[in-house]
């Protein structure tokens, strides 16, 4: 029911319009994902003169996607570009004397190999010929080896065997985590870190067991490699890794400095060699829903020291600040993700960069500037440039916007109409407040509507629009004020679109995230509802023209929602999983879905009761049901069976599949054909004046 309460609620602008004249400009439309393009990976060169990065763009007559490395001056100018080959290039890396810049690329072969880019000139050259492929780069500090991650020969892959007989094998599989989505069926083959000689090309596999290895990172001096690893009897039954160090030599064994049930992982050595700051995982129990923490333990051994202890967010790639005086950080709150830095001895944490947006990525130079990968809700992801910011005097300074680097999608957005983000509260059924975001329609996507100044975005519509809620995956995951072109792709054809973060959210802590434990489709179906009737509270969306949908776990809750209420016309359910005792066994989910639910034939009830599946027959909402035929993250099999029972219901429905897709849709041709799909079955439902098919 309706709450009048909601009406009095504020909301907070995210992010104005452009200038007037972006009446002028068009608006979005699905082929543009060819147009845009992707920033990553920001590497400051060793003497702070460059930053690397990364650019992706979508090619629609190879129908694929192409990877490139660029350059930029710290100091501003045009982008230099490193490599130009038709194959990927990633995961720059400058050797430490700045002679090379090292890179992965399969652009010889099929498998990544690392490259070498001299700085004095010439083309890159492969450097590296492993039958299975390297990834990891890691210099050592002299600059003359490379530690890697490198995995051993799987005899169901002809491409790294000496076998001439190339026909395919059986899997034979014997361990408990089966499959992954992206890797295909799993058997024993493991990961190890290598350690490369440049000059000689020697290589030595310095871990030898039988457990997966991964992030190598050297000590200053050269005299050891850390690393994460899970080396308990079953790893596939607990995500109990741990941090080790092992010296670069043949025959040396690996020590390891943590011990806690938890997932240890992202190692970094301070820059005296004394200390390793690393992810200290939440309380195992929680699986996904727990926090995690910045720690420190000594090198030479000894207990580990929390440092964010109380801070109750998600923390992501740690680095030392030049002076090994605190340890930064990108912090996941609320909604955005901040750059923080926490002294090593202790302290409260301070945000270096914080306010209304996204970061993606940093890197930090030896004279403290710092490169980051900031977004917002009007701009894609760019690189940023921060002087000095790492510095102990400058900590905690907010800055509103630091000097922008790249420019890499300005001719892009020069040319559309975006819409205006604005983020609002909402009161759930039981009282909890949720944050949620209000995307509406640019300037004459809806109705022509003019550019109000005073309010710094587009005035109000005459009417009520059409309205979209839109749920996001996880569901320990975030929507955040980052861009969204999903959000921006629906409004471009007059949707307003309605994006909240419900319980189950990350970015809010523990106890927010952990309340639909075992109760998925409750507390979180309350709080997008409570979004959307604040949504029409604020006389934006119309009651009657109301659509929802979502990708995974936002399929998921999408297929919670229609089983419950009629209140929606249209839904699209994106890589959902339906009948939850159907999906055991083929998903890669297993060990989450036994902490959270139990045994499925120990507690067949409770994995009945929070199964959409029984209350298909309540579903009348016109339903296009979407996946691809390779998902081993959320199977198809969910997806057919809630068309199965609407087709035999005879309700509205239809299913599209994408061949050899896994859960994310990656093809060129198929991302544009989901946009217009989506924007297609919206608007013959939700403007029934609109002559449109659902393709």
């Amino acid at each position: 029911m309706f709450n009048r309460m909601l009406i009095g609620l504020a909301i907070a602008s995210v992010c104005s319009s452009a200038s007037p004249d972006a009446q002028s400009r068009r608006p979005l439309q699905p082929d543009d994902i060819f147009q845009l393009k992707s920033v990553g990976d920001p590497r400051i060169s060793p003497d702070g003169a460059w930053v690397a990065y990364t650019v992706t763009t979508l090619d629609k007559k190879e129908d694929n996607s192409d990877t490139d490395i660029y350059m930029v001056s710290a100091s501003g100018g045009a982008p230099v570009r490193l490599t130009s080959s038709k194959k990927p290039e990633n995961a720059p890396r400058w050797s430490p004397d700045g002679r090379y810049l090292a890179f992965l690329s399969a652009r010889d072969g099929k498998k990544a190999q690392v490259f070498l880019l001299d700085r004095r000139g010439g083309d890159a050259q492969v450097l590296t010929e492993y039958k299975t492929g390297a990834s990891a780069i890691a210099w050592s500090p002299d600059s003359s080896k490379l530690a890697l991650l490198v995995s051993e020969p799987d005899p169901n892959d002809p491409d790294t065997t000496d076998e001439k007989d190339k026909k395919p094998k059986p899997h034979v599989i014997t361990r408990l985590q089966f499959m992954r989505d992206g890797d295909g069926y799993l058997n024993d083959v493991k990961r190890h870190i290598h350690l490369f000689d440049i000059a000689s090309k020697k290589d030595i596999q310095l871990t030898t067991d039988k457990f997966d290895d991964g992030a190598p990172a050297w000590s200053p001096d050269g005299s050891l490699i850390a690393f994460s690893a899970n080396r308990t009897d079953n790893p596939d039954a607990n995500d109990n890794s741990d941090i080790y160090v092992i010296e670069p030599r043949e025959g040396a064994r690996p020590r390891a400095l943590t011990t806690s049930t938890n997932s240890d992982g992202s190692p970094v050595f301070s820059p005296d060699g004394k200390w390793i700051a690393y992810l200290n995982g939440g309380d195992s129990k929680d699986i996904w829903y727990g926090t995690n923490n910045v720690a420190l333990v000594p090198v030479a051994g000894g207990a580990s020291k929390i440092l964010t202890t109380g801070l109750d967010r998600n923390l992501s790639r740690p680095q030392f600040a030049p002076d090994g005086s605190g340890v930064l950080f990108l912090l996941e709150d609320g909604g955005n993700t901040h750059l923080a830095k926490v002294p090593v001895a202790g302290g409260a944490v301070s945000r270096i960069l914080a306010g209304e947006r996204d970061l993606a990525a940093f890197d930090v130079a030896k004279t403290g500037d710092i490169a980051v990968l900031d977004t917002q809700v009007q701009q894609p992801a760019e690189i940023f440039y921060l002087k000095g910011a790492a510095r102990p005097t400058s900590v905690g300074a907010e800055l509103a916007r630091p000097p922008q680097l790249t420019h890499v999608n300005d001719e892009f957005l020069a040319k559309v109409s975006l819409g205006t983000v604005e983020r609002f509260k909402a009161k759930s059924a039981d009282g909890t407040m949720i944050d949620a975001y209000l995307t509406r329609p640019p300037f004459d996507a809806a109705q022509g509507r003019p550019f109000d100044a005073a309010q710094g975005r587009p005035s109000a519509p005459a009417g009520k629009l059409p309205t979209i809620l839109r749920i996001h995956g996880g569901p320990v995951a975030q929507y955040s004020t980052g861009f969204n072109l999903e959000w921006q792709m629906l409004a471009a054809q007059g949707f307003a679109v309605v994006a909240a973060n419900p319980r189950g959210s990350s970015g809010y802590g523990r106890e927010f995230s952990r309340a639909i434990w075992a109760d998925w489709g409750n507390k979180d179906y309350d709080d997008v509802m409570a979004a959307v009737d604040t949504a029409i509270a604020m006389g934006v969306a119309d009651p009657d023209r109301l659509g929802v949908g979502g990708w995974s776990y936002g399929g998921i809750l999408t297929d919670h929602v229609i089983s419950k209420t009629t209140r929606f016309k249209a839904a699209i359910s994106g890589a959902s999983e339906f009948n939850y005792l159907a999906n055991y066994g083929t998903d890669h989910y297993q060990r989450q879905w036994e902490a959270e639910l139990g045994l499925p034939w120990q507690h067949t009830e409770l994995w009945i009761k929070l199964s959409p599946f029984y209350r298909l027959d309540k579903i009348v909402t016109p339903t296009l049901v979407v996946g691809g035929d390779a998902d081993m993250n959320v199977p198809i099999l969910g997806g057919q069976q809630l068309y199965q029972g609407l087709r035999r219901l005879g309700r509205e429905t239809q299913l599209v599949i994408y061949p050899g897709e896994t859960h994310s849709i990656r093809r060129p041709s198929f991302q544009q054909d989901r946009f217009e799909r989506y924007v297609a079955w919206y608007s013959k439902y939700l403007k029934p004046q609109a002559k449109t098919s659902s393709q």
